[in-house]
């Protein structure tokens, strides 16, 4: 139910879009990670009946668990309701989603305006905590060296997007805010020339 939505949601939205694109934009929100999001929001985890080793385990909070909570509550809605109404539920919750991911992604944005201003090289410092389970990831986005973002997730995707779209934000600012900018890119000609 899901996907039909979102598929003909992501052609109605991005009508100009290549295939490429449309396939991302509709893989960004049918996923668990971003079921387990939509589950999170609604606090969909609070009103889950669940045995006393999964609830003391932390199965209110699992990933796995709220993706698969968040389908039945779209099954339900669909099967209560019809159609029209599982369809205005899934787009209430995905149209941030499909309107951050009909663009381009945050990694890719970063590159593209590295490459073009300042001609450095980015590269991702990748931490992780928490039990296997419950895994977090830390990312930090480095410009020739030096840390120019921090962002989270659940995966290093996740967590690498974020860091990202900080990195972005502050590099995108002009030059008079980060002066600092403009050498990391020439540092990184000279080395090369």
């Amino acid at each position: 139910m899901l996907g039909l939505i979102v598929t003909d949601e992501v052609f109605r939205r991005f009508p100009d879009a290549g295939e490429g694109q449309l396939s991302r934009a509709r893989a960004a929100v049918v996923c668990a990670p971003a079921l387990a999001e939509m589950a999170g929001e609604l606090e969909l985890g609070g009103a889950l009946l669940l045995g006393k080793g999964e609830a003391s385990s932390g199965g209110r909070e699992r990933s796995s668990i709220l993706a698969d909570a968040m389908e039945a509550v779209i099954g339900a809605v669909f099967l209560d309701g019809g159609f029209e109404a599982a369809r205005g539920v899934v787009l209430r919750l995905v149209d941030e989603r499909l309107a951050v991911a009909g663009g381009q992604d945050d990694k890719s944005r970063l590159h593209e305006l590295v490459a073009r201003e300042h001609g450095g090289q980015i590269a991702y410092e990748i931490t992780e905590a928490g039990p296997e389970h419950d895994k977090q990831f830390r990312a930090v986005v480095l410009l020739n060296g030096t840390p120019f973002g921090e962002g989270a997730g659940r995966s290093k995707k996740q967590a690498e997007q974020a860091a990202a779209r900080i990195a972005w934000e502050q590099i995108g600012r002009s030059n008079q805010d980060h002066p600092e900018l403009a050498s990391l890119g020439k540092e990184s000609e000279s080395d090369h020339g």
